[in-house]
């Protein structure tokens, strides 16, 4: 699985999410989940390909404590795209335009920020510190325009 492969499966993903309000996270979730269901086979094929990047050691090349990351891109279609590979607290950070990640499980039973894998949007204006319990996450963060405050 090469960058590019892995940013090619994600391209239909992001062109979508660059038309989707993120201010009422429950309904954001819902429209993503519509177009790109989690038990469906365009995240099933996201997640074979992501887990491949992990296994060949280039998605979350470094490490801080419990959490492994990379950056696969700074711009995509309108997005920052980031990973995480986490069992454990992130550093907290202000979403100015909001937050869209998509969380598969690595082991355990991980909740992040008391969402089990799936969908999660952050509203902009939202801050948090990210958390994982119960186990390992492995997670794409789309950030609109990339934007983040680290606070």
């Amino acid at each position: 699985m090469s960058k590019e492969q892995l940013l090619d499966l994600l391209g239909p993903l992001t062109e979508f999410l660059r038309g989707i309000p993120l201010g009422d996270p429950g309904e954001s979730v819902a429209r993503i989940e519509e177009r790109f269901p989690y038990q469906g086979e365009t995240v099933e094929t996201i997640r074979h390909a992501m887990v491949a990047a992990v296994d060949e050691g280039w998605l979350v090349p470094r490490e801080k404590g419990a959490v492994k990351f990379g950056r696969l891109a700074a711009e995509y279609n309108g997005f920052s795209l980031d990973v995480v590979l986490s069992g454990g607290d992130g550093p907290r950070h202000l979403h100015p335009k909001g937050e869209v990640n998509l969380m598969f499980s690595w082991d355990g039973e991980p909740i992040f920020d008391g969402c089990e894998p799936g969908w999660a949007v952050f509203p902009p204006g939202s801050t948090h510190v990210p958390a994982v319990v119960g186990g390992q996450m492995l997670i794409l963060y789309l950030l609109p325009d990339g934007e983040v405050e680290w606070v």
